[in-house]
């Protein structure tokens, strides 16, 4: 098998991927590559990437070899974490805000319904959400789905989370739902669907449409959420009224789109993503769709420490799955159940996102520190190797490689620390990346994975499947935050593939795969992007994403192209970056073509970068439409410097002109067309470019084709190009002009971005620019010339660039001033030449200052003046130094380097002056002191011979340091000899010899130290060994030393001449006494002695100031000899020979042992003759022991066994199993370890065990005695394995095992065969133990077991009607208690099981309706007898005789009260109707007839035929019926589901027949026979007691047309006959449920309806009109208005109101109500304009002139609030009063 392959693979076969999980998801591939292929991680991949790529992903497993070390310190390592919600990954609202859906909903009343909402909706005692449930129902595909799919139970946990809802919440949650959100979702579908229409048509379809769009843009530009007039923003203006939120500017009106709720603004263009056109209806922006409160993410948890985290982790795995290990299935299943919300609310943290930069790398880095336990060289091989992720963005062929700057997650790695069920959510990398992960310790991590080709249908599916959060954030999928179950996406045919990654595996993902997962249990994973060449692609259509949605790129993908371009890339990347290039520069040439034909002329280029070999290093500004970094170029305006757009949004920078805007350019064409051509050629070096690559690098076509109009004639851009080239021809001939250059460069702008054609024009434009930049630095040097000549504080001009003007050749251009420049720089350069020779000669100091005061009165700034005037400076400052040491007389005041410098310096300078030659003779004179000092100090110097030198040069004025280092060595050596003196003072008699030593030494030192040689160095060494010699005396004297020690400390003494002191003498004497005991030692040992004799030296010894040498042997032989004694006491225990379980036995060996020991101590004992005789005593045991045991082998050895009692054998095994407990006995007594008691102990448990087994000759043993027989043979097989008793027992007992498990088992085992029991029997006859009980019974079990077969055999020979189930059942029970199995038994077992699971699935489908009734049977007659009630009912429809039916009750009883309808004469129960009657003779009129007086049905169902609710459902009867099982018996409980089944449909087809003739009625005179028709169907549909759904909905539409029709017939008899106008809004309501329920547009009773809305809107709106026309109509134009309007058929009330308050008249002015201010009176509520009542301050309280005449106002002091009220409300409220 081949390395390097997936699993599949390896076997030579197609890779195919085996289902895994409990999702049953494909698995990815996984790789194991060899250590040669894991040597290039890229190479590799590039390698497997074509088979790979389309699963996504793949897992990597690294050889064996691979084992980096974890270099994080795991006790030290705190991070922090996040908050994840795993509930809410998938299962969750839409954040949306309730206030903003209120609106729109309030808005949608009012303008479709006529209504408005009034009250909440209360659900459960709470008010109910509607935005909420409104976006859940959404999310199931709205109302019919959910109710088809039975959905409300899911969208309830949307609405009120973490609560359990009944079915009849249920039902109660449908009903509100379809009482206000029903018609409102088919308004927001429908407004969806034209949106969807006006985005596919387009913004600029035609003129009209965009006429449209503008004249409604603009006035939703002026309308605001108070619904009041504002300005209308103008270009022209200065301060614009409304700027975009996302490019803060207020330009291009006419695309601005406004919130309906906070009115903040933003360009069509400028959404994420962009939309091409104003959309219809009302529009809300994100952050007022959103609620903060429901918004959705990760919450910044705590930091925790890796311990913390560890035991959080466990607690998580305790509570999900105990303390037991937890397979992946089951973590798998029980993930996705808490992300789809049917396990609670979940939280988890998760340590995501981690910057190793910050916290630290799980890899080795070079810049860590290295733990201890990581050997160096392991250490740098992980810190170099290529798979570490620090190291792999920026390996060799990494397209990141030149990336400068470290970005998280991408170029430095990200660390995860992750716990059960934290997940990283579906999403793709940035910029579409390469992704690697790597897992370093802990439990697996669980991926999924859709390919990258498949990313557009997973994105679909994710918005078809959560339409609601993506309505909220269009941008999801960049959230990382929602969860979808692969289930959901294999369903709808997007492909998923699962991995499973273990710890030291790494999983690749490739671009653009959208990948997500969990983790299962705690774990520590690292990953980082990478970017191999074949991403290029890839990476450009990610850029073109984030355009799209308005993302923030993390780099620009323009820029990492032409670095790598320019740089050393790999050849496998040419292929890739020539086509990226190419589509990059094909892109960017038709963009800037475009704005040359859209006018932008000017242009320039960027700056250049500092470093442009990587990406990065600078900033690029970013459009302030897209967010994209404009690294190529970009276009800007003056009018907003600090703005910048792309190519693309050039339009939407501004209003101003596009002959102001300029293009920025960082490369020309030109340049992109080298970089594509210079890529094809290192493509393919011996080919050149193909015709086709140069054809789309040559000149733009659309360019040299398209003709822009320029001063009346139009013209391509070559020949403006050709025009240009002939005016700078021209220009050039001509003199300089700068206003004519100027114009010419500033026209060339339009070329120089262009390619390889326009260079012509970009070289006469460096022509240009050089010869004005020439001839502007001729004139600004004349100009300075000319300045400085005429006096002033003016800046000279300089030499050098004169010259360099001057050397330009040929000239540039015709410059006048150029010879008059010529002729200054002659002047200058002659004042150059004669400074250059003054400086190189020897001159005296005058000249010098002659020629400086030249150089400063010319006009031009020499160089070389510099020079002159630091020589001036320099010889001045070295005179003043030269004078000073010449004049100072002191005594080694001056020093000799400042004489030296002197001299240096005076050559150096190269000028004459006097004071040089004084100098040079002090410096003689000093080098003469040196070399004297230096002839001293090189070799053996005296102190007599330094005292000399030191009185001659006692006065040299000269610091000498030589000089000066000779005195300082005289002064030393003066001090040495003084300090000797002071320590020989009395330095015999000194107690403190050490300090003396001490003192000695470093007199010593300092004398060995000194330059000088001294006499007294050789007397410091003698009294040095002297004192030395005192201090071991007296150590000597003080502590015990070694007897050679003092022996050789006299000989030093007598050496040294001080053997006479008192100190050496006491010495003396004490070295005679101990080598008198050092003889008697000897003597003792040489012999063996008694304890006591060695006791007296011991005692002696302690006398004596010396060390002994035989003091250590005479101690050694007591120990030893005590040693000897305490091992011994143990044997010599008078319990010895006593019971040994209450100490633990002694070892044999150990006696052994002390019997030879005492042979060789020094010291004689008793106990060395008791040990002797204990030790015999046990070998004699050990002897009778050996002979009991060879009895054993013997009777082992038997081969004749039979029954154990026909040759003894039992008898025997029980005689020789007392002699081994009696021997056992004897050797315990002795506590010893003898080897052969256990010997013993295991034969005699052997032959028990055997005498076990012959026993069961004669009994019958129980299944768990044999069982504990087998589980000790194990061991004795093991032990014996060549014992023929042993074996030949334990194969019986085995035999016996097997037979046990068929007959005396408590559960079977295991399936026996009955072929299996025969065998048993053929294997008894090869056993030599006879078990005759055994084989008995098995005998017998075995012909039951065929007796049975026979019988079953015979059962299903007979025929179908012949097979009764009580046989079968019999049949089954001895089947299941039979010890045998068999197909027959499966057969049997199988059928039963298959019939009892079909009346069980029939029973289910039945027992709601048949209650209480506990036989199926009985159900289904229950059933069928109201099924023919029902047809009964149909077929008696006419008549009302034949049997009496109590329409209320299934019983039929007759001697209940009850009453009879007066319409259809049915009968009712009084008890089941729940009814009391109050008069006996009150007619009683049923729930069915009042449908033909137009009434409905009441909700609780009162006077139907009560089931309880409960239905058997039709559908499922009949697929009972038609099920694919074939049953071997006849079951007649299926015969009678057979006639339900048919008469349900008789019923269905009655009913169908009904609501055809209902369908086919639109005639008022046919209103009776519907409804008796109808009243029929209900009447049927309730008694029946099966239910189908479709039928259900058609009867209840229906019913709602027949009660729709009368009561608007009912409305319009009302209308024509006077009684009552209907109202616009009951029209309102009418005509939309008559749209919901389908009634045709052609019906006469909608045509009528539609008639009345006409007529009645008309007038509305010219009531509106003149209401609000401020009293331009007069008012018998009111009135008349008022009195049309009264006769109107159609009750227009509050329009009404309106008019006659228009009517009514005002103030003194006698005028309407119009908008002026206006104020009440206090007194007689008249409302006064306060213009006309000449009040400039309206007063809180105003009294008018008619309540207080003489007085204009007067200011009460009432509550300030109130007043304030009343104020407001004189201004802005309708008055009431009316005037005449």
């Amino acid at each position: 098998m081949g390395k390097g392959r997936p699993r599949a693979v390896e076997t030579g076969q197609n890779l195919t991927v085996s289902s895994t999980g409990s999702l049953n998801i494909q698995s990815g591939p996984v790789y194991y590559p060899s250590e040669e292929e894991f040597r290039d991680p890229l190479g590799y991949i590039y390698k497997i990437r074509p088979e790979a790529e389309p699963y996504g992903i793949c897992k990597i497993v690294p050889p064996k070899t691979w084992n980096p070390p974890f270099s994080l310190n795991l006790d030290s390592f705190t991070f922090p974490t996040k908050t994840q919600a795993i509930h809410q990954l998938q299962a969750r609202p839409a954040s949306c805000d309730s206030k903003t859906f209120e609106l729109e909903y309030n808005r949608f009343l009012e303008g479709h319904c006529g209504k408005k909402l009034k009250k909440r909706v209360i659900f459960e005692g709470e008010e109910l959400d509607l935005c909420k449930l409104f976006n859940a129902v959404r999310r199931y595909g709205g109302y019919d789905k959910v109710v088809k799919g039975k959905k409300w139970g899911e969208v309830f946990r949307f609405v009120r989370s973490g609560k359990k809802i009944s079915e009849c919440a249920k039902h109660v949650l449908c009903q509100l739902y379809r009482e206000h959100l029903y018609d409102y979702e088919g308004y927001y579908n429908r407004l969806n669907r034209e949106r969807a229409k006006s985005y596919k048509r387009g913004i600029n379809e035609d003129a009209k449409n965009e006429k449209k769009a503008k004249i409604y843009s603009s006035k939703r530009r002026r309308k605001n959420s108070d619904h009041r007039n504002v300005k209308v923003c103008k270009v022209e203006e200065e301060d614009h009224d409304q700027i975009c939120e996302q490019c803060r500017s207020g330009l291009h009106g006419e695309v601005m789109l406004l919130c309906d709720r906070c009115n903040k603004g933003w360009h069509i263009y400028c959404l994420s993503p962009p939309l091409k056109q104003v959309p219809p209806g009302n529009w809300y922006c994100f952050e007022c769709l959103n609620s903060d409160k429901d918004s959705f993410g990760f919450i910044p948890g705590k930091q925790f420490t890796l311990e913390a985290f560890r035991r959080l982790a466990d607690r998580a795995n305790k509570k999900w799955f105990g303390s037991g290990c937890a397979s992946r299935v089951q973590i798998e299943k029980k993930f996705w159940e808490i992300v789809e919300g049917l396990a609670g609310d979940v939280e988890v943290m998760y340590g995501s996102d981690l910057d190793t930069s910050v916290h630290g790398s799980g890899f080795p880095r070079v810049n860590d520190q290295r733990p201890e336990s990581v050997e160096p060289k392991a250490w740098d091989e992980y810190c170099k190797s290529p798979w570490n992720l620090n190291n792999l963005p920026k390996l060799k062929g990494s397209m990141l490689r030149a990336v400068h700057h470290n970005i998280t997650g991408v170029m430095v790695p990200w660390l995860y620390i992750g716990m059960l069920f934290s997940a990283f959510c579906w999403h793709f990398e940035d910029h579409c990346f390469y992704s690697m992960n790597y897992l370093h310790w802990g439990e697996p991590k669980c991926w999924y994975s859709v390919p990258g080709s498949e990313a557009s249908a997973f994105e679909k599916v994710m918005r078809d499947c959560l339409p609601d959060l993506f309505d909220a954030q269009p941008d999801l999928l960049f959230q990382l935050v929602t969860m979808l179950n692969p289930s959901v996406l294999r369903e709808n045919g997007v492909p998923v593939y699962s991995v499973l990654q273990e710890p030291g595996n790494f999983v690749i993902t490739f671009p653009r795969s959208y990948h997500g997962g969990f983790n299962l249990g705690l774990n520590c994973a690292e990953a980082v992007n990478f970017a191999p060449a074949d991403w290029l692609p890839h990476g450009g259509s990610g850029a073109e994403l984030y355009q799209l949605y308005r993302k923030a790129p993390v780099l620009s993908h323009e820029e990492l192209l032409c670095v790598v371009a320019k740089s050393d890339w790999d050849k496998n990347a040419s292929t890739y970056l020539r086509k990226e290039l190419l589509r990059m520069y094909k892109k960017e040439r038709t963009f800037r073509e475009r704005l040359w034909l859209s006018g932008i002329t000017r242009s320039s280029p960027m700056s250049p970068r500092r470093s442009p070999e990587f990406v990065g290093t600078e900033e690029d500004p970013t459009c302030i439409i897209c967010k994209q970094y404009l690294y190529l170029s970009a276009v800007v305006c003056r009018c907003r410097p600090s703005a910048f757009v792309c190519l693309e949004h050039w339009e939407h920078l501004c209003e101003c002109k596009s002959s102001k805007h300029r293009l920025l350019y960082r490369h020309t064409l030109a340049v992109l067309a080298d970089l594509v051509l210079i890529v094809d050629k290192h493509e393919s070096e011996e080919m050149p470019p193909s015709d086709s690559l140069l054809g789309n690098i040559s000149s733009s076509s659309e360019l040299n084709s398209l003709k822009k109009k320029v001063k009346g004639a139009h013209v391509t851009h070559a020949q403006l190009a050709e025009q240009w080239l002939s005016q700078a021809c021209k220009i050039f001939q001509g003199p300089f002009s700068g206003d004519a250059y100027a114009t010419l460069l500033k026209e060339a702008e339009q070329f120089l971005w262009a390619g390889a054609e326009m260079d012509s024009v970009r070289d006469v434009v460096k022509n240009l620019t050089a010869a004005r930049k020439w001839v502007q630095g001729i004139r600004d040097c004349l100009s300075k010339i000319e300045n400085w000549s005429a006096g002033g504080d003016f800046e000279k001009v300089a030499h050098k660039r004169v010259k360099k003007l001057l050397s330009v050749d040929p000239v540039p251009c015709n410059e006048p001033g150029y010879h008059k420049l010529k002729h200054c720089a002659e002047e200058a350069n002659l004042l150059v030449h004669d400074i250059d020779a003054a400086l190189s000669t020897f001159s005296k100091l005058d000249e010098l200052e002659l020629l400086y005061s030249r150089a400063c009165s010319s006009s031009i700034h020499v160089e070389q003046i510099l020079k002159l005037s630091q020589k001036i400076s320099l010889v001045k400052v070295w005179i003043d130094n030269a004078r000073k040491a010449i004049s100072n007389e002191q005594p080694a005041a001056v020093e000799v380097d400042i004489l030296y410098k002197l001299k240096t310096e005076i050559l150096e300078l190269q000028v004459q002056v006097q004071e040089k030659e004084m100098i040079f003779d002090l410096v003689s004179q000093a080098e003469s002191c040196q070399a004297r000092c230096r002839s001293l100090l090189s070799g053996s110097v005296t102190l007599k011979d330094v005292e000399v030198l030191l009185q001659e040069m006692a006065s040299f004025s000269v610091n000498i340091p030589e000089l000066a280092l000779l005195k300082q060595y005289q002064i030393d050596a003066s001090l040495w000899i003084t300090k000797l003196n002071d320590i020989m003072i009395n330095i015999h008699q000194r107690e403190d010899q050490q300090s003396v030593i001490n003192e000695l030494n470093r007199i010593l030192v300092d004398g060995e130290s000194l330059k000088i040689q001294v006499d007294e160095l050789s007397l410091v060494k003698i009294e040095l060994k002297k004192a030395c010699c005192r201090e071991k005396a007296i150590k000597a004297r003080n502590s015990k030393m070694a007897l050679d020690f003092l022996q050789q400390l006299l000989a030093d003494a007598v050496i040294l001449q001080i053997e006479r002191e008192d100190l050496f003498i006491s010495l003396s004497r004490e070295l005679a006494g101990a080598l008198q005991w050092e003889e008697r030692a000897k003597d003792i040992l040489a012999c063996k002695a008694q304890m006591s004799e060695f006791e007296d030296l011991i005692r002696m010894s302690e006398d004596i100031v010396a060390i002994m040498p035989s003091l250590g042997d005479v101690k050694a032989a007591i120990l030893v000899a005590n040693s000897w004694l305490n091992n011994s006491k143990p044997f010599l225990e008078p319990d010895l020979s006593g019971s040994s379980t209450s100490r633990s036995l002694l070892k044999l060996d150990d006696l052994k042992e002390l019997v030879s020991e005492s042979r060789f101590l020094k010291i004689t004992f008793k106990q060395q003759n008791v040990l002797e005789t204990i030790l015999e005593n046990s070998k004699r045991w050990q002897h009778d022991a050996y002979s009991l045991l060879q009895d054993v082998e013997c009777l082992y050895s038997v081969t004749d066994i039979g029954d154990g009692r026909s040759n003894d054998l039992i008898l025997k095994i029980e005689h020789i199993v007392n002699l081994i407990e009696s021997v056992s006995k004897a050797g315990l007594s002795f506590g010893l370890d003898f080897p052969e008691i256990p010997k013993l102990q295991n034969a005699c448990s052997t032959l028990h065990w055997c005498n076990k087994v012959l026993s069961f000759c004669y009994l019958m043993p129980s299944y768990e005695d044999v069982e504990s027989l087998m589980n000790i043979s194990e061991q004795l097989s093991i032990m014996h394995s060549s014992c023929n008793l042993l074996s030949s027992l334990i194969f019986g007992a085995k035999w016996l095992k097997k037979v046990s498990e068929v007959i005396s088992a408590p559960v079977k085992c295991n399936a026996c065969k009955l072929t299996d029991a025969e065998e048993m029997l053929a294997a008894y006859q090869d056993i030599s133990v006879a078990f005759p009980m055994m084989v008995a019974q098995l005998t017998e079990a075995t012909c039951k077991h065929r007796l049975w077969q026979e019988q079953v055999h015979q059962f299903l020979s007979l025929e179908m009607g012949e097979r009764s189930w009580s046989q079968l059942m019999q049949l089954e029970e001895y089947g299941k208690a039979s010890f045998f199995t068999c197909p027959e038994v499966d057969i049997v077992v199988s059928e039963v099981e298959k019939v009892e699971k079909w009346k069980q699935r029939c029973m289910d489908a039945v027992k709601t309706f048949a209650g209480d009734e506990s036989s199926l049977l009985c159900a289904l007659q229950k059933i069928k007898e109201s099924l023919d009630r029902s047809l009964y009912i149909y077929e008696k429809s006419e008549s009302c005789g034949g049997v009496c039916l109590y329409m209320c009750c299934m019983s039929g009883s007759e001697d209940w009260d009850f009453l009879t309808c007066s319409t259809c004469k049915d009968c009712y129960h009084l008890q089941c109707l729940e009814y009391r009657r109050n008069n006996a003779e009150e007619a009683y009129t049923c729930s069915y007839c009042q449908l033909l007086v137009g009434r409905l049905i009441p909700p609780n169902r009162c006077g139907f035929l009560r089931h309880n609710g409960k239905y058997s459902d039709l559908k499922l009867l009949s697929d009972l019926l038609f099920v694919d099982e074939k049953f071997c018996v006849r079951i007649e409980e299926r015969e009678i589901l057979q006639q339900i089944v048919d008469q349900a449909y008789a019923c269905k087809k009655c009913l169908t027949e009904i609501l055809d003739f209902e369908m086919s009625c639109y005639n008022k005179d046919q209103f009776t026979a519907v409804g008796k028709k109808l009243t029929t169907a209900w009447k049927a549909f309730g008694v029946a007691g099966v239910y189908d759904h479709q039928s259900y909905c058609d009867l209840e539409r229906a019913l709602a047309r027949f009660s729709w029709r009368f009561q608007v017939a009912r409305l319009l008899d009302a209308l024509e006959k006077d009684l009552e106008k209907p109202s616009v809004q009951q029209i309102f309501q009418h005509l939309k449920e008559g749209d919901a329920m389908n009634i045709s547009p052609e019906d006469h009773l909608i045509l009528k309806l539609s008639e009345l809305k006409d007529i009645g809107l008309q007038w509305v709106d010219r009531a509106k009109k003149v209401a609000a026309d401020c009293g331009a109509l007069g008012l018998d134009g009111v009135f008349e208005l008022i009195t049309e309007g009264e006769r109107l058929p159609v009750c227009l009330k509050k329009e009404l109101e309106l008019l006659r308050a228009r009517s009514r008249l005002h103030c003194i002015c006698r005028k309407p109500y119009d908008e002026r201010s206006m104020i009440v009176c206090g007194r007689c509520d008249e409302w006064y304009h306060i213009r006309c009542v000449n009040l400039v301050f309206p007063p809180k309280v105003y009294i008018c002139a008619a309540c207080m005449p003489g007085t204009q106002h007067l200011v009460s002091s009432f509550d300030s609030l109130m007043d304030h009220e009343r104020y407001v409300n004189g201004i802005f409220n309708i008055p009431n009063t009316c005037s005449t």
